[in-house]
């Protein structure tokens, strides 16, 4: 008899123990994380290989199974969408990610989206996320500069920072968020400014906000127009008109331009010296270039500051567009995007003001 007491008291624990971890689950945010390879994935032979390592290595359910932290913060799953290093990635995997975003936003079930990214070109893919998907729902781009075998590996902390930012209430209409060394960043604003260093992504206009301890801080907000403010949607993107970049040094010869410009690409954009400056022997073949129907952008590859229209060169003579504080390779983005729409010179202007 007392055995049987025993067996219905141990039954009816369980069982309450079990309707209050649903319970829980269901009160938690549910976050999806979407895997694209990267250092975030990858493995060095010892862990004192920082700096040398295979990216791309480690599958998304290894990434979440190794933080069981994430289980406190979110109902999380994730999805392998692609295995490779970032600086191998190209404009049909740009569209295939976005439009997983695009359709994973518009699940009532989910509430925020992860993606993990190499380093290399993370700042290319937020920007373009920034564009194109239509959502106020959190989405944050996250990476590491160290793979997780490393000594100090910076993926863990990382990611789970990016977890807890993608859940939170208040990270939503604030646009593409990259969640790295602590900081809250502007997929629209930050870069990548060096490659040895866990503080690598850096805005010149400051983080948004920081993370400390699973608590979200938050300093500023974008004000460039952004996901729901977009006119751009990649539900109605079906490819990207080939743009590319040409880079201004002393010296610098009209070879790339010449080729580029033959080369049946709609958009070049050159990255200039300064205030976006363009060697005075090569302007003729620009002129060229955009006499055959090129547009060309002015950017400058210094990595702060911006470029001012009519300044060093008569951007409404040439009919050029300038690509105010938009580094050349988030120039290419926005010109790409820009150009599913429109290639009138004015319109463009327009659009890399505004965006």
């Amino acid at each position: 008899m007392q055995a049987t007491s025993r067996l219905r008291a141990f039954a009816a624990t369980a069982a309450l123990l079990a309707a209050s971890a649903i319970a829980h689950a269901q009160a938690l945010p549910n976050v999806v994380i979407l895997a694209t390879g990267g250092t975030i994935a990858g493995a060095g032979a010892s862990a004192i290989n920082s700096a040398t390592y295979a990216a791309a290595k480690v599958g998304v359910d290894k990434l979440i199974a190794g933080l069981p932290e994430l289980a406190k913060v979110a109902n999380v799953r994730g999805e392998q969408v692609f295995q490779v290093a970032s600086e191998s990635l190209t404009d049909d995997n740009l569209l295939t990610l976005a439009k997983r975003v695009s359709a994973l936003a518009k699940q009532s079930d989910i509430d925020g989206i992860v993606i993990t990214h190499g380093t290399d070109t993370l700042e290319e893919t937020a920007f373009f996320l920034t564009l194109t998907v239509h959502t106020a729902k959190p989405i944050v781009v996250v990476g590491s500069m160290r793979p997780g075998t490393a000594l100090s590996a910076d993926g863990a902390l990382n990611l789970y920072n990016a977890v807890n930012v993608a859940a939170s209430k208040d990270a939503m209409g604030k646009g593409v968020l990259v969640t790295m060394n602590d900081e809250i960043q502007s997929g629209r604003d930050v870069s990548k400014s060096i490659n040895i260093k866990t503080e690598a992504f850096k805005s010149q206009w400051g983080p948004l906000g920081m993370i400390v301890e699973g608590k979200n801080y938050w300093f500023r907000a974008p004000v460039k127009r952004h996901t729901m403010q977009s006119e751009f949607d990649i539900d109605t993107i079906t490819a990207l008109p080939p743009v590319e970049i040409a880079m201004g040094y002393e010296g610098v010869l009209s070879t790339a331009i010449d080729a580029l410009g033959k080369s049946g690409i709609k958009a070049l954009v050159h990255g200039g010296t300064g205030n976006g400056s363009v060697a005075n022997r090569i302007v003729p073949n620009l002129q060229k270039v955009r006499a055959d129907g090129v547009v060309v952008i002015r950017s400058s590859r210094v990595p702060d500051g911006f470029v001012l229209r009519n300044a060093e060169q008569p951007d409404d003579k040439y009919d050029w567009v300038v690509a105010h504080d938009l580094r050349p390779q988030k120039a290419r983005i926005l010109a790409m995007v820009a150009m599913t729409k429109t290639s009138d010179t004015k319109e463009l202007q327009r659009i890399f003001w505004e965006y």
